[in-house]
């Protein structure tokens, strides 16, 4: 029996869908097109050595990679269905999801502690409240926009208490060391970069605010191939346990990729990176609920929006299950 006939009988048992379900989406399918992102390390492994590729080239499907810069531009993509797949922060995604956005995410690629407020070595800023009527960088639509409001909302403060400044990742740590900021949600790895090369502080951290990095996939996509969305869920796990094993070779490609030193991509991967739980779970449900109430807050979604049903229609606990049963580790 060839190989495809045998993956399509095996997703088919795990995800309850008839096998002539499958037949019919008759894997038409001819180029699979999917992000990269330097806050994805696993992605940028699975790039670098082409598993994907060789898998799917059997099949005579092409893979085309394409960069995004932050969750935001993911989000965009996917919802101009320029990608099928894409990885964004966990919040990131119910926001986009809550705002119309038809993704689901079988699949989780890191707990990242990805973001955090930075401010410049020499700034007089100590504590979050010292930020009221600062200039505060940050790209919408991100974990660390969301991370900044809900540290903001510790201290009694909210969006229109700061001014914020709407640029991307890069561009902000640029407008942070030149000064025109008086502070900056960061993204690793340019926030690691921004501390080692720069001498720029965090002066807040909170590890249970940053959000888990999502594998999101349009449910039109998931719907017509999960066959493809099972080999790509595959390739990463092959990426994750290489990295989990190589963990300096895979700082050195997040060094080569992100154009950071490598000491910059050791911090961001072996201190900040936990690559240990990639199957979703009511852990990930439970941690989006607890952070979903700023969406609210800040009136980031429409009034009355059902954030727990965005939640449970978003994260798929199931879908990935008999394929990651025992992988991690």
């Amino acid at each position: 029996m060839k190989r495809r006939s045998v993956l399509q009988g095996a997703v088919a048992g795990a995800t309850g869908l008839a096998l002539p379900a499958l037949v019919r989406a008759a894997d038409d399918l001819k180029e699979l097109r999917l992000d990269y992102a330097y806050y994805s390390p696993t992605s940028l492994v699975l790039k670098r050595f082409g598993w994907l590729e060789q898998d799917l080239k059997k099949d005579g499907i092409e893979v085309k990679w394409v960069l995004s810069a932050g969750s935001n531009r993911a989000l965009e993509y996917l919802n101009a269905n320029s990608i099928d797949i894409g990885s964004s922060a966990g919040l990131a995604a119910v926001l986009a999801r809550a705002n119309g956005n038809p993704i689901r995410a079988p699949y989780i690629f890191s707990r990242p502690e990805w973001t955090a407020l930075v401010v410049r070595r020499d700034s007089p800023i100590r504590t979050l409240a010292d930020l009221k009527g600062k200039k505060v960088a940050a790209t919408k639509g991100t974990d660390p926009y969301l991370f900044l409001l809900r540290a903001l909302q510790t201290v009694k403060l909210h969006r229109s208490d700061i001014e914020h400044v709407g640029l991307q990742h890069a561009d902000g740590r640029v407008a942070l060391e030149q000064g025109r900021v008086d502070a900056w949600a960061g993204l690793d790895p340019l926030m690691a970069a921004s501390e080692l090369d720069a001498g720029s502080r965090l002066i807040y951290r909170n590890v249970a605010f940053n959000t888990y990095g999502f594998l999101n996939v349009r449910e039109d996509f998931l719907a017509r191939h999960p066959a493809q969305v099972h080999r790509v869920i595959a390739a990463y796990e092959q990426a994750r346990k290489w990295t989990l094993a190589n963990t300096s070779q895979a700082a050195r490609i997040l060094s080569e990729e992100a154009k950071v030193s490598l000491e910059v991509a050791l911090l961001q991967l072996k201190l900040r990176t936990d690559l240990s739980n990639p199957l979703p779970s009511a852990e990930h449900v439970k941690a989006l609920q607890a952070a979903a109430p700023i969406l609210t807050e800040e009136q980031l979604v429409k009034p009355g929006t059902n954030l727990n049903k965005v939640i449970a229609d978003l994260v798929d606990t199931q879908f990935a299950r008999a394929q990651l049963g025992g992988a991690a580790g």
